[in-house]
């Protein structure tokens, strides 16, 4: 995960030391070379259509008793699966600090995946049980339940309620996040801490044709709202023939269901599938683009939408939650998660550039948003709660998410352990 790439340089510009524990991927870190700083990958499997990699417990036992001989100052978890489980043991273990960044839309998660469900609960209830050293052999001895659909979401919502609840800190990058945090844990102590990005390096736009561009970019997937993209295009293109889609990312990896109506939409329906593009490459897609679709609703903040604010598009948007960088009415329209609601809003937002004022105000305040959350401002936070932590003193939490919250601060006692999912675009 870009994010957590971008936290590491700054951690370690600060002068403290990164351990890094991460499933199997490929590509190298920017930072391998770093003299403070460390990395154990653990053996993964890929979970086709999610863009993850998971983590199914070899070298577990190695591993948990080489961190607990060394502990670190203060452990950050990101996200929910088994190398998070890892980082509680070592957590309750040494008592040392949790922090953990919720970056995780449950409902869509249970949904989409829940096949994995059966496996995170019954490993995190092994968890709770506070066995003496409970080892991953004694764990897969576990007896699982069956896959139930229905019931993923009951279960992934207890064992999240829990985890959450034993965390010293819980970071999320927005308030839409927060909010859900508190929802399904509400003794959590919550800190928003927006993830920072940076504007790409400009590129010149790559080529397009005489109509107007629609763009996403990110991962191609059935929460990321693909399909309700598609078909409202497809009600765009009645009325503006020449308009076009450009979708960016990883489409060939997709479901097959998903992936044969991209391939109808590319050949008959004016939608561009250039594939999976370099991170160093996207700005001149960005800067092709006349504004950027978002259909999702499961997002937790989407730095796509920075990156292209910092690009200075204007947004067409169904989740109504996600404010960093969206001004209804000035760099957005929203729409209701419908095909012709979204639709709508594609052609008022076509409509509206052609007003030379409007298109010049939205795409100042794309900028001058984007430039409130950059890498810098949200490493320089993460760093102080880390050394607040690791000194014993009180980490002040985010108030106004819910009555009373904001009047609770708690004492607690840097970063040198991260536990994180792997790098994925979107």
């Amino acid at each position: 995960m870009y994010a957590v790439q971008f936290l590491e340089e700054q951690v370690l510009a600060a002068g403290h030391k990164v351990l890094l524990v991460a499933p199997e991927a490929k590509g190298p870190n920017p930072h391998a070379g770093n003299p403070n700083r460390r990395e154990i990958r653990l053996p993964s499997v890929p979970i086709p259509g999610a863009g993850i990699r998971l983590s199914m417990g070899q070298d577990f036992d190695y591993r948990l008793a080489q961190m607990v001989a060394n502990p670190p100052d203060v452990i950050h978890i990101h996200g929910l699966g088994s190398i998070g489980l890892l980082g509680m043991w070592v957590a309750e273990r040494t008592n040392r600090p949790m922090v953990i960044t919720w970056h995780t839309d449950l409902e869509a998660y249970a949904d989409h995946y829940w096949h994995l469900v059966p496996l995170l609960n019954a490993a995190y209830k092994v968890y709770k049980l506070h066995m003496d050293k409970p080892s991953w052999a004694q764990i897969k001895k576990t007896r699982f339940k069956r896959p139930r659909r229905g019931g993923a979401q009951v279960d992934l919502l207890e064992l999240s309620a829990n985890m959450l609840t034993d965390a010293d800190l819980v970071t999320t990058p927005s308030d839409k996040t927060a909010k859900r945090v508190l929802e399904i844990a509400p003794n959590a102590k919550v800190r928003v801490v927006p993830n920072g990005t940076d504007a790409l390096p400009e590129l010149p736009p790559i080529s397009k044709h005489r109509g107007p561009r629609l763009l996403y970019v990110g991962r191609i997937s059935l929460e990321k709202g693909i399909g309700l993209m598609l078909d409202a295009f497809e009600l765009v293109r009645d009325q503006i023939p020449n308009a076009e889609l450009m979708i960016v990312g990883d489409w060939k990896s997709t479901p097959p269901k998903l992936r044969r109506k991209l391939q109808r939409a590319s050949r008959f329906g004016g939608v561009k599938l250039p594939g999976q593009v370099p991170r160093e490459k996207l700005g001149a897609y960005y800067a092709s683009g006349d504004a950027f679709v978002f259909a999702s609703l499961t997002d937790t903040q989407a730095l796509v939408l920075h990156e292209a604010a910092h690009a200075g598009l204007p947004f067409v948007m169904v989740d109504h939650e996600l404010r960093l960088v969206i001004d209804p009415g000035v760099n957005a329209v929203l729409a209701r998660p419908n095909a012709v609601s979204l639709a709508g809003a594609m052609i008022g937002m076509i409509n509206a550039l052609e007003d030379p004022e409007f298109a010049a105000r939205a795409r100042a305040r794309s900028q001058e948003m984007a430039a409130q959350w950059t890498i810098a401002n949200q490493s320089e936070e993460f760093v102080r709660i880390y050394e607040q932590l690791a000194a014993g003193e009180k980490v002040p939490l985010t108030e106004g998410l819910c009555p009373d919250y904001g009047r609770k601060i708690f004492p607690n006692r840097t970063v040198t352990a991260s536990f994180d999912p792997p790098p994925s675009q979107g």
